[in-house]
């Protein structure tokens, strides 16, 4: 087949930034925000203005026609997961039912959400209480914040549209990532006095190119169908990272998921200055 026609919402945000050159390189891309420019107020090239919140899904449509797949990462910003607001988190589920809706009006193949870690934040609380070890895709979500309660939402919702029931039988193929810690700051601030905290942060890395690797797959792979024939999958966004606490065995099992970054060595450096003081600070261990 020759390029696919993908759309990117939430174009000009920071999780699609990270990915977009990989992208125009492979695909023929359609770029949705709602503004134009990135966080720095650079404009984005081929950058389209549309508000996927609106009700009257005939303003964008079109841009949704003839599309292989879309990779949802569009929201309405939060501050943080803890301070996010009820009615934005209520307005970037109704989003979601817009893409979701006009991709199966549109005949789009699959889609592929950003969703987050946040929808499992409550197990985190037990892991670092030790009171558990390990997260599985396939655990029963719960968090403790409107952010996370949000994605729980995209997930829920993406498979009542994956399983056809609400659209005639018609089945919208569905991946959702969630994302980990993209970014290369996830120990700048660890501490001798906090060894769980830099495990967390070491644990939820996500490079660029995995990040990006993760997408593709998610996009390409000719089957996700889970066991009862529902396309629909949940992978967490992580690279191989030997501290990681969340389960990427379905990525890997599924889609071929192959991370070619490890935390443990990509901060090894970092790690190694880190333990060296808690060591000075308790001669004994």
């Amino acid at each position: 087949m020759g390029r696919r026609k993908v759309v990117v919402t939430g174009a000009a945000g920071y999780i699609a930034e990270r990915m977009l050159p990989a992208l125009r390189e492979r695909y023929d891309l359609t770029l949705l925000d709602i503004r134009t420019t990135d966080s720095g107020g650079k404009a984005v090239e081929g950058m389209i203005a549309t508000d996927l919140l609106n009700r009257d899904r005939d303003a964008y449509r079109a841009y949704f026609r003839g599309a292989d797949a879309v990779v949802h990462s569009g929201f309405k910003g939060t501050v943080h997961h803890k301070h996010t607001d009820f009615r934005k988190e209520v307005d970037n589920v109704c989003m979601c039912y817009n893409v979701y809706q006009t991709c199966v009006e549109e005949g789009v193949r699959r889609v592929v959400v950003m969703s987050s870690n946040h929808a499992t934040d409550y197990y985190e609380r037990l892991i670092w209480a030790e009171k558990m070890a390990f997260v599985t895709p396939d655990m029963v979500p719960l968090s403790d914040n409107f952010y996370g309660w949000a994605k729980i939402s995209y997930e829920a919702l993406g498979f009542v549209f994956a399983t056809g029931a609400m659209n005639d039988g018609k089945k919208l193929e569905n991946v959702q990532i969630r994302i980990g810690a993209p970014r290369e700051t996830v120990v700048d601030n660890a501490s001798p006095n906090d060894l769980k905290g830099m495990h967390r942060g070491l644990g939820a890395y996500l490079s660029t190119r995995d990040q990006v690797q993760l997408v593709v797959k998610s996009i390409e792979t000719e089957h996700i169908e889970d066991e009862n024939g529902v396309p629909f999958q949940i992978f967490y966004g992580i690279s191989g990272n030997t501290h990681h606490f969340w389960s990427i065995a379905n990525a890997r099992r599924t889609i071929g998921y192959d991370p070619e970054d490890n935390s443990q060595i990509r901060f090894a450096d970092k790690i190694a200055e880190v333990i060296t003081a808690a060591r000075e600070d308790d001669p004994e261990a």
